[in-house]
């Protein structure tokens, strides 16, 4: 297969720094779309990935996969896009498609594997892994590749395409709408874009934070009213008060907490990645018949519909931009919880 050498920035070990590293690309087959990247947001997932801390990576690692660009070349059979389009492309570029996951549109879930746009094995290029938006361009098979709806502004819709369909996945399923007081748990990447996520589908939106100094942000956001998480009296204001609760926290939580704030039939849903196990108590869930589940980013087919949802509610992330060459000291304040509420790198900073 032919291949061209493009610019990235990655990693060779997971204790080195991020640094300009030069990477191969295949040229576009007959279905691929080739992608100028202008925006890549910055997940958490990407720092873990490049520090090997939910397991060994594959190196050089290239992070990335909240990314919007512009097609610049098509494969001769490709229907679904033109040269100019406004496109993204989100934490998934193929997946089996032959099992009862992909086959339902639920790509996320399929049973072999999907192949994740970084850190995974190459179908297309073999002995090589997937490098991720971290770079000047990329290559998707069109069937992977989502349209960037012309009102959404191109930079705040990249974090759109993992924070954005983490949340709204969760509260599509759990038909979150006017008539339902939902939780969010968590006030960073995933829980920001939670409350404005639930506050335009209809619902009575309760934020939980840990800090008194996010009450106003989470207002602004658009909760409905706001809870100390810490604060036992503001707590038990809500027992078995909420329909539905999208936990959006990686650090270690009392999880019976949350759930005794649940009514019958209620539901917790984690997306945030905790680090260790949380406990369960058994009398949590079976009293009041209650669920603790957890969600996967969402289809293909479902993150195009949060793309238009968040378009015609007028749903952006909200961002801070950053030179790729920002990019370590952006890990190290992630880490610190100190952005608001998702870094986005301006890729044309690779051309320095």
């Amino acid at each position: 297969m032919e291949v061209k050498e493009i610019k990235a920035f990655g990693t060779k070990a997971a204790e080195a720094p991020l640094d300009q590293i030069n990477i191969n690309r295949r040229k576009p087959t007959p279905h691929d779309v080739e992608i100028e990247i202008l925006f890549c947001g910055v997940c958490h997932s990407d720092l873990h990935t490049a520090r090997s801390e939910w397991g060994p990576s594959i190196y050089p690692c290239v992070p990335g996969h909240e990314i919007v660009g512009k097609v610049v070349n098509v494969g001769g059979h490709v229907s679904k896009f033109k040269v100019g389009d406004m496109v993204g492309v989100g934490c998934m570029v193929d997946s089996c498609r032959e099992c009862q996951y992909c086959k339902e549109g639920q790509e996320q879930f399929c049973e072999p594997g999907m192949t994740g746009t970084y850190n995974s094995p190459d179908k297309n290029l073999p002995n090589n892994p997937t490098f991720g938006g971290y770079s000047e361009s990329i290559v998707v098979d069109e069937n992977y590749v989502l349209r960037i709806p012309d009102n959404l502004d191109p930079a705040a819709a990249a974090p759109l395409l993992c924070a954005g369909i983490t949340t709204y996945s969760p509260l599509h399923h759990w038909k979150v709408g006017p008539g339902k007081k939902v939780g969010i748990v968590g006030i960073g990447g995933l829980g920001h874009m939670g409350i404005k996520i639930a506050k335009a589908m209809g619902a009575h939106v309760v934020a939980f934070t840990t800090s008194e100094s996010k009450f106003a942000e989470a207002k602004r956001l658009g909760a409905d009213e706001v809870v100390l998480s810490k604060d036992r009296a503001q707590m038990a204001a809500f027992k078995g008060k909420l329909h539905f609760i999208l936990d959006c926290v990686s650090a270690n939580h009392d999880i019976n907490a949350y759930l005794a704030l649940l009514r019958v039939d209620g539901a917790l849903a984690l997306v945030g990645a905790p680090e260790h196990p949380l406990p369960v108590s058994a009398f949590s869930v079976i009293l009041g018949r209650k669920s603790f589940a957890g969600s996967m980013i969402g289809g293909i087919a479902e993150t195009q519909d949060m793309l238009d949802f968040c378009a015609e509610k007028n749903i952006p992330a909200d961002i801070e931009m950053i030179d790729i060459q920002q990019i370590n000291e952006a890990y190290e304040r992630l880490l610190k919880g100190d952005v608001k509420y998702r870094f986005v790198i301006d890729m044309a900073s690779l051309k320095k």
